[in-house]
């Protein structure tokens, strides 16, 4: 059996779970060799190594960042508020290097991984994908953009039907212009992370820069306090405002999964082995494997897997968390010193996508009222970015990957229905966020990402711990990928509590 990509030779197959082919055994390559450097020092972990993080991070300083953290410490404040913050960046974390870690050990992408569990593909791909679609196809992290980009173009805010109609329409124009970005580039993934590297670079430094000319210094050291401190949730705290902010903090909760394909295709570990989707300008489409490979047991092997293993921390731990946390701390910085301001009142779940904006036109000037603008509309956009690009990269893999007949269909091209399917994609979204307004989508979202920490966590432990052996889950794995089931899945119980019966299981 031929294997893509730098010359690996196979020697057996080994089979995980069931239902889908056997694995191929090829050596794992060597960073340099897949990221074509001599040796991976500083410059080259930044120029070549980091990326899917910075895909992740620019989805994650998005909907829960700009409008659910800073609308609950604006209504609740920081002790409590602050703890779910950090204990939902914390396991996410963790969850987001077990996905990742079968990724990098097989090649394959986690939603053909489910398709291993038992029952079979029958029963995990439909469910996986109509979680995440669920979570997702409501558009409010469109709608969202759609606003900002508004008010940034007009000077008004999004109050009359009217206004709110033609928010709409630039929400949809948003989303052809993210279809015209992936078409271009020798990766799509790499597209997306040059992208978020400009997009992400200016959100933190410019939200830094702003946070030290206006907030004074004992609102810092308070809002870090309310990070630190644990805490329960404030008193009477809105249930379904709190599962939106556990799930929406760092990026997706139990669905974060969706988001990891692109390690895949920047060639981490047995990635580099397997293909990625090419762009339909500069790229060259190769083979995609439709079933991914692994690695023999061999000291080499095991030497080289703790390589990827650490490049993988790096990329999750200091880039992810420390982007996601910084992200998430300076805007709730920021709207909880404007709130406190004389005569502002506090923001509500329509007005919280133009608070920050209108607070610091009324209080600063114009120039912060046009950066706001232009801060939220790009941290929205970048949340716009990831979910529209990763809801048809899911879809697209997911049909490549399990149907014979798809890919002799498309030719073995997987772009032959990526863009077609993008187009109705926007298509249905585009009707959809014309149904409600952007935060109340938002929280939908958000708590259904919840959900799917009550079920991924654990098929997650049957196919890591059947890993090769240098790749398989520690105990401290086991206990950590509980506890995201515990702790969002709790919210997310408590959300549907609160649907069904109007009051939440449990109050605070």
């Amino acid at each position: 059996m031929a294997v893509a990509g730098d010359g690996g030779v196979v020697r057996e197959a080994v089979q995980i779970g069931r239902g889908r082919p056997p694995l191929p055994l090829v050596d794992l390559p060597e960073p340099e060799e897949v990221f074509r450097v001599p040796r991976i020092d500083f410059k080259a972990a930044i120029t070549a190594v980091i990326g899917p993080s910075l895909i992740a991070l620019g989805l994650s300083i998005g909907s829960g960042e700009w409008l659910l953290g800073p609308l609950a410490v604006a209504q609740y404040g920081f002790v409590g508020i602050g703890w779910v913050i950090l204990l939902s960046a914390v396991l996410q974390t963790f969850y987001n290097v077990e996905i990742t870690r079968y990724v990098m050990a097989t090649g394959e992408v986690p939603v053909l991984g489910w398709a291993r569990v038992p029952p079979g593909w029958w029963l995990w791909v439909p469910v996986a994908l109509l979680m995440v679609y669920f979570a997702n196809i409501w558009g409010g992290w469109a709608a969202g953009a759609g606003e900002g980009l508004y008010v940034l173009l007009t000077g008004n805010l999004v109050d009359q039907p009217n206004e709110r109609t033609a928010a709409r329409w630039l929400a949809v124009l948003l989303m052809v212009i993210v279809f015209l970005l992936v078409l271009f580039g020798r990766k799509i993934a790499r597209t997306l992370e040059l992208v978020n590297w400009v997009v992400v670079g200016f959100i933190l430094i410019t939200l830094l820069l702003v946070n030290l000319f206006i907030v004074p210094f004992d609102t810092w050291w308070t809002a870090l306090r309310g990070l630190l401190t644990p805490a329960l949730p404030p008193s009477g705290v809105d249930a379904t405002l709190l599962g939106g902010l556990a799930g929406y903090t760092a990026l997706a909760s139990g669905l974060n999964w969706y988001n990891m394909n692109y390690y895949r295709d920047h060639g981490y570990g047995m990635g580099a082995r397997v293909g990625f989707i090419a762009g339909l300008v500069g790229g060259k489409q190769e083979e995609v494997l439709a079933s991914g490979v692994t690695f023999p047991d061999t000291a080499e092997n095991e030497r080289r897997w703790k390589r990827w293993f650490r490049l993988l921390l790096l990329d999750q731990w200091v880039v992810f968390f420390g982007g996601a946390l910084l992200g998430m701390y300076l805007t709730t910085l920021l709207v909880y010193h404007l709130v406190n301001l004389p005569g502002v009142e506090k923001p509500t779940r329509a007005t919280m996508p133009t608070f920050a904006a209108d607070v610091l036109s009324r209080q600063y000037g114009s120039f912060l009222y046009t950066w706001a603008l232009v801060v939220g509309f790009f941290i929205l956009f970048s949340t716009q970015l990831g979910i529209f690009e990763s809801l048809v990269r899911n879809m697209s893999d997911a049909l490549y990957g399990l149907s014979p007949a798809f890919r002799r269909a498309i030719a073995g091209d997987p772009r032959r229905f990526y863009y077609p399917f993008m187009i109705v994609l926007l298509v249905v979204i585009s009707f959809l966020i014309f149904q409600a307004l952007p935060t109340e989508l938002i929280l939908i979202s958000a708590n259904m990402s919840n959900l799917g920490a009550l079920v991924f966590p654990f098929l997650l432990m049957y196919l890591n711990r059947r890993l090769p052996r240098a790749a398989r889950l520690r105990w401290w794995s086991y206990v950590l990928l509980v506890a995201n089931t515990v702790f969002f899945g709790f919210f997310f119980v408590n959300f549907l509590w609160t649907q069904i019966f109007k009051a939440p299981l449990v109050k605070f």
